[in-house]
């Protein structure tokens, strides 16, 4: 077997690569924007691999991959699922793997304290692959942080080349980071990627699609041909502004955005439906009855008239914006999140725990998406 150091070569997705003593831990946000991060929950965040895949050229047909993964769990709920290595083959599903062994950062869903009992390297092995010259694809769990520390093969490694196919930089809320789906590769982003014949590079940061200045200079300075950014869901749900700071606030985001990228394709997308927050303010606060995780709102809909934020008011913010922005930028577009899921959808695909759909839930956003932006007059059609 031959070990091929893991480098930023390697790697699509990631905006960073650090260095550590073990390998490298991809990082979804800049070292700029870390440095301003306001609690250690982002942190986490952005440093799980949603979208991160290993990308190389090989006629290996044996591949091994050392990790030290970083897995979630919660004080008194049954374990989270093991997150999963999707493998791709010249740019077809070839098989699937659970991660191993590693850390556990246990999280107290009343307090939000957290510890983090120590774990060893697990591998990941891949056999049986075809005995020719293949483009290689190892996606990286979006639901774990995960410290790369050997790729191993039974023939050399070279980056794989450049296809020539458009970047595709998309920002949101934890569905778009991945919550509930059954991969890496069946998260809603990389869903609608791969249908549009794009490359990802997913800051889809689960709780913390906030408008964050920072997270605005990165999607400024992040090479790509066409953007989106979904906006709302989170805004409501942790309650972290009023109507009077919100439309100032997307302006300042998407003026950031523009300072990069003056006539790149930017889409604005509002909240998918969420009947827990359609006119219930936020915050939310999980439940937890001993079998289910849920959420419950605990806002006023008698406050929304104060200036208090719902869903529907987001919805009618961001059309608004939009629409006048868009008399000076012919490059910006909207797209109402219930387009990609909507009533009917949700009667179809209820959300499990009342804010996350189920893999079903992210194929139909991925397949709509895909219909809508990368189709037939579509704004992002090729």
């Amino acid at each position: 077997m031959i070990t091929t150091p893991v480098d930023a070569a390697l790697l699509r997705g990631a905006l960073d690569v650090e260095r550590t003593p073990r390998g490298v831990l991809p990082h979804r946000l800049p070292a700029r924007a870390r440095a301003q991060f306001p609690d250690a929950y982002l942190a986490t965040v952005e440093t799980q691999p949603s979208g991160v895949r290993l990308v190389f050229r090989t006629r290996a047909t044996v591949v091994e991959l050392d990790a030290l993964r970083t897995k979630n769990a919660y004080q008194g709920a049954p374990p989270r699922p093991d997150g999963v290595y999707d493998l791709l083959v010249d740019g077809r599903p070839a098989g699937r793997a659970a991660s191993n062994g590693g850390n556990v950062l246990l999280v107290d869903l009343a307090t939000g304290a957290a510890q983090t009992l120590p774990g060893p390297v697990g591998t990941v092995r891949f056999d049986g692959l075809p005995d020719r010259v293949k483009d290689v694809e190892i996606w990286l769990p979006y639901n774990e942080v995960t410290e790369l520390v050997a790729l191993r093969t039974d023939a050399p490694v070279e980056p794989a080349p450049d296809h020539g196919r458009r970047v595709w930089l998309h920002h949101g809320s934890s569905i778009s980071h991945g919550s509930d789906a059954a991969s890496p590769t069946a998260i809603w982003p990389a869903l609608a990627a791969s249908l549009g014949g794009v490359e990802l590079v997913n800051l889809g940061l689960g709780g913390n699609a906030l408008l964050d200045p920072f997270t605005a200079r990165a999607l400024r300075d992040t090479p790509a041909d066409l953007i989106s950014v979904k906006i709302g869901i989170n805004i409501v749900n942790t309650d972290v502004m009023r109507l009077r700071a919100f439309g100032p606030a997307v302006h300042g985001f998407l003026d950031t955005i523009r300072e990069g990228h003056p006539t790149t394709p930017l889409l604005v997308v509002s909240p998918v439906l969420c009947p827990l927050q359609e006119d219930t303010p936020g915050p939310i606060t999980p439940e937890f009855d001993g079998q289910k995780l849920s959420f419950r709102a605990l806002g006023d809909p008698a406050e929304v008239a104060a200036g208090r934020l719902t869903l529907n008011v987001i919805r009618r913010e961001l059309a608004r914006i939009t629409a006048e922005r868009a008399a000076d930028d012919p490059h910006l577009h909207h797209l109402d999140g219930r387009a990609l899921y909507g009533e009917a959808d949700f009667a179809e695909f209820p959300l499990p725990d009342g804010l996350h759909p189920d893999p079903a839930g992210h194929r139909r956003i991925g397949e709509r998406f895909a219909g809508l932006v990368f189709g037939s007059g579509g704004p992002f059609a090729g």
